[in-house]
């Protein structure tokens, strides 16, 4: 499995867990929280960053997984 960054997306009603750059989508799933609990541990196993959109589509939060480009000082 290639290293693709995952991204919740809205997906009609539900939510949609996409690799980066993927027409189709990985799981559609019902509710945000299912798609963020899914893509999170594709994150994980593959070391990515994780985007949550909103229903607007915009990116309203990312995590890291992997390795971070901005890592916390101190």
């Amino acid at each position: 499995m290639s290293k693709k960054n995952q991204h919740v997306v809205p997906h009609g009603n539900d939510w949609a867990v996409k690799g980066a750059g993927n027409a189709k989508a990985t799981r559609v799933l019902d509710t945000q929280a299912e798609a963020i609990q899914f893509a999170r541990e594709i994150a994980r196993n593959q070391k990515s960053e994780l985007l949550i959109h909103n229903e607007k589509g915009q990116i309203r939060a990312r995590d890291s997984y992997g390795n971070d480009p901005c890592p916390p000082k101190g």
